[in-house]
């Protein structure tokens, strides 16, 4: 057991850290920096797509609004015509 002991004592002797040890530990401690571009320009591209996208939306509605003022001018009108026109081949 002697031997056993005197073996586990050495290894689990203290000993000092080689030169630089601690800057090099606190280095790698540390977080990477990273850019803040990639974010920002996914951001921008986003704002950019979600602005087209209401942008179309719009224009869509739009459209759609006028074609039902189109359609209502031309159901007036033939109603009008019609009226007139029963009217004068009475």
């Amino acid at each position: 057991m002697d031997d056993l002991e005197q073996q586990l004592r050495r290894a689990f002797a203290p000993e000092d850290p080689p030169p630089g040890f601690a800057a090099r530990l606190i280095a790698r401690a540390q977080p990477p920096r990273r850019s803040m571009a990639p974010r920002w320009a996914a951001l921008a591209a986003a704002v950019v797509v979600l602005a087209a996208g209401a942008g179309y939306g719009y224009r869509v509605r739009q459209g759609e609004q006028a074609k039902r003022e189109v359609l209502m001018a031309f159901r007036i009108a033939s109603t009008k015509l019609s009226h007139i026109q029963t009217q004068v081949s009475r």
